[in-house]
């Protein structure tokens, strides 16, 4: 265990290169911070969707959400251009090796894992989706904390609103939109005060 939490140690110092691929300082967002937000996002989705009667494994959900981006311990954070260049696939298999790699020490939980992750590449279940919704929900929220702070020429991470399709459920659909069209809102009185 000891040898894994040492390495997921880098993700603190991992920077988000979206940020960095735009200039933005160094520290701006680690993929650990990242991580948390996601964690955070994915928590507060379940809970409304709970008050909604809608049944989510927060245990489960929780855990995808922290080890999400596991395999950028190993292989950086690599910018949704890189996918340009390796494609979709190649990208994907880099992944779940370097996830693979890294867990494998781990016994039992090392295989738990790795199936919890697959189930979030997969988007198989309501928490894998739920998962892939709150990461893109801590994106814009980051991006919105940014342009508040007075940060310009991120309008393009703003275009994944209108064409996020996580195939949720209408309730689930339904919450996520609310929170999209929120995060749009205050963007627009940030922009036409």
């Amino acid at each position: 265990m000891l040898a894994t939490l040492v390495e997921l140690q880098r993700l603190k110092n991992i920077d988000r290169t979206g940020w960095v691929l735009r200039g933005l300082p160094p520290r701006t967002e680690s993929v650990a911070a990242h991580s948390f937000g996601v964690a955070i996002a994915a928590m507060m989705l379940a809970d409304e969707l709970r008050r909604r009667d809608v049944a989510v494994d927060s245990d489960r959900l929780l855990r995808m959400a922290l080890l999400h981006d596991w395999a950028e311990a190993r292989i950086g954070d690599m910018p949704k251009t890189a996918v340009e260049y390796f494609g979709a696939e190649a990208r994907k298999h880099a992944e779940l090796k370097a996830f693979a790699d890294l867990t494998r020490d781990l016994a039992d939980h090392g295989t738990s894992y790795r199936a919890t992750y697959e189930e979030y590449e997969q988007r198989v279940s309501l928490e894998a989706r739920l998962v892939k919704a709150a990461d893109i929900i801590d994106l814009l929220v980051q991006v919105l904390a940014l342009e508040r702070a007075g940060c310009r020429g991120l309008d393009e991470f703003w275009e994944v609103t209108s064409n996020a399709d996580f195939k949720l459920d209408s309730t689930a659909n339904e919450v996520v939109a609310a929170v999209f069209a929120e995060l749009v809102a205050a963007r627009a009185k940030l922009i036409n005060p």
